[in-house]
């Protein structure tokens, strides 16, 4: 069993962590493209991303934490401009969770509209691929169907 690392070594952790990344650095550790991050930044989802003298961003760790913070809502299919009320909302301490719980449940009914049309789809084309008998006569009631017959 390996032993703790020493007050020296959790130093040195805790100072790499707060040393600002790269914008490939920051892509890495959030699972995103560092081309999200860019159009990320030009939505306006980050605050104005601090840059080298020689033009290069470098990240903090608290907009590393935002930029996964989108990246799990995107995950979860919220759009832009609900990611962007998202970001708002999680940055301001005077929020209400009704705010938070409303773009939630909105999301989730939209989700539910089109998993219900994504199985009416299935359900139609099991029927069609049912009543298709897929030999070698040229009848084709799936062809039928999608030409309006």
């Amino acid at each position: 069993m390996a032993s703790p690392p020493d007050a020296s070594t959790r130093m040195t952790s805790s100072a790499e962590a707060a040393a600002p990344v790269n914008i490939g650095s920051a892509a890495e550790q959030c699972g995103v493209s560092a081309k999200m991050i860019r159009y990320y930044e030009s939505l306006g989802l980050l605050g104005k991303v601090r840059r080298t003298d020689s033009g290069y961003r470098q990240y903090s760790q608290a907009e590393v934490h935002v930029l996964r913070f989108i990246k799990r809502a995107r995950d979860l299919g919220f759009s832009m401009a609900e990611i962007a009320e998202l970001v708002s909302l999680w940055n301001n301490r005077r929020r209400t969770s009704a705010s938070v719980k409303r773009i939630a449940q909105k999301h989730a009914d939209e989700l539910a509209q089109r998993v219900a049309a994504l199985q009416e789809m299935q359900r139609t084309l099991s029927h069609l691929i049912h009543g298709c008998h897929g030999d070698s006569r040229p009848d084709c009631p799936i062809l039928d169907e999608l030409a309006g017959s």
